[in-house]
């Protein structure tokens, strides 16, 4: 798998840039913008990117700009960022004043040679900064871009000047997963966004499947997306346990080494009925089912399915799930089922900002 890429720029992103100056030459005049030590202290917790500062100093070095006035500030503002676990694969700058037009400028690529496609996936990695010059760069580069601004750019991924923003999207690139099952019997294409913002499409040709996966979904708080064909002129089985197994193949991709996770979750009322799930997200697959219902369907889908659903979502995951529930509308307690599973869903993948590992004493889940 190729490795991914965040370059950072400096000044105005990382740090305050002093107003009416283009430099940061004293401890007195370092500011850290509000959010970004906490946000990127999160980044390099929960994602996989490497962090590349990429900062134009212009004329460092020279009598303009001293080496002494630089080193100090500099060298605080990067312990203190270490101490909160970020640390940058490298930090390159570039000394050039922009008249000399140099390809190690910002946004010239030539400080970057160590970064060839051949290992970097750049589709897959982004630019930072607050300039319209870390736009060009990103495009330079084949990356995406993260625009430090109240600005809008078409070209940019996203534009915001708040970091816990830039935080929450970034993780939630990369909790993410697309899956495709083609059988004879269905065809099936998926995508999951693990921590979405709410972007749910599902058309399974069972409008009753279909208001419970929305439901679980919405519950578990994905980003879900789901065409499924099948051969519904036989009956709903393979399609319903085709999804099951699909989504419980995404959970488990996009879930990764499941680093820092809370692991388990559970418990949901509707009305009168009352579902209890106990989740674990264990690398395991077990069902318990206690869910007896007196009707042989809801709308177009037997009843019997929904253990079946969730027994192929269960071994596709490989987690575990006990589901007990009581009720007397039987409609009630297959939707409390749906989103109880989504609220231990999303219970389970709340991630603990203390913990760096695997929530498990064997090391691996």
């Amino acid at each position: 798998m190729k490795k991914r890429v965040l370059f950072i720029d400096r000044d105005g992103t990382v740090i305050v840039e002093p107003c009416g100056m283009q430099q940061v030459d004293s401890i007195e005049r370092l500011a850290f913008i509000p959010g970004a030590i906490g946000a990127l202290s999160s980044i390099a917790r929960h994602t996989d990117y490497e962090l590349v500062m990429v900062t134009n100093q212009d004329g460092l070095g020279t009598p303009s700009f001293p080496e002494e006035r630089f080193w100090p500030a500099h060298n605080a503002m990067i312990r203190t960022l270490a101490g909160e676990g970020v640390v940058f694969d490298q930090v390159l700058i570039d000394r050039s004043f922009e008249h000399e037009g140099k390809d190690t400028r910002n946004p010239g690529i030539g400080i970057l040679t160590r970064y060839p496609l051949a290992e970097y996936d750049m589709t897959d990695s982004f630019v930072i900064g607050d300039r319209v010059a870390d736009l060009e760069l990103a495009d330079a580069l084949g990356a995406q871009a993260i625009y430090f601004s109240d600005e809008p750019q078409p070209q940019a991924l996203l534009t915001t000047t708040s970091w816990p923003e830039v935080e929450d999207f970034l993780i939630a690139q990369m909790y993410t997963a697309q899956v495709s099952r083609t059988t004879t019997e269905t065809k099936i294409e998926l995508s999951v966004a693990l921590y979405g913002a709410g972007k749910i499409s599902i058309d399974t040709g069972l409008g009753f499947f279909d208001h419970m996966l929305v439901l679980l979904a919405t519950h578990a708080g994905f980003d879900l997306k789901l065409i499924a064909e099948g051969d519904l002129h036989v009956d709903e089985h393979h399609l319903i346990e085709d999804v099951g197994i699909v989504l419980g193949e995404a959970l488990r991709s996009a879930l990764g080494s499941k680093s820092g996770l809370a692991r388990y979750g559970f418990l949901l009322p509707m009305d009168e009925a009352l579902a209890q799930i106990a989740l674990d997200l264990s690398g395991r697959s077990e069902l318990v089912w206690n869910a007896h219902f007196r009707r042989e369907r809801l709308g177009n889908v037997a009843t019997e399915m929904l253990k079946h659903f969730f027994r192929s979502l269960c071994d596709a995951c490989k987690c575990t799930l006990h589901v007990t529930v009581q009720g007397e509308n039987e409609h009630h307690k297959a939707e409390a089922i749906f989103k109880g599973v989504g609220r231990a869903l999303r219970a389970a993948l709340m991630r603990d900002a203390r913990v760096r590992t695997v929530p498990s004493t064997k090391g691996i889940l």
